[in-house]
């Protein structure tokens, strides 16, 4: 996911996105505390998304 494209949506669409992929880094933490984690590059590309979605999110608060 590219910045450009988060910049074209809402703000509602962004807290979705973000509330999504919040789950998502939720499951991979429980399935690597389980000792099945099979997709460990996962972790970083997630929060990597996240921390897009709130850098344009404060783009946007502080343009209103």
């Amino acid at each position: 996911m590219k910045a450009a494209e988060l910049r074209a949506k809402s703000e509602t669409e962004l807290k979705d996105e973000l509330i999504e992929l919040r789950k998502e880094q939720f499951k991979l933490r429980m399935t690597y505390s389980m000792g099945q984690a099979s997709r460990n590059h996962e972790f970083s590309r997630i929060r990597k998304d996240i921390a897009r979605i709130k850098t344009v999110l404060n783009e946007q608060a502080a343009a209103k």
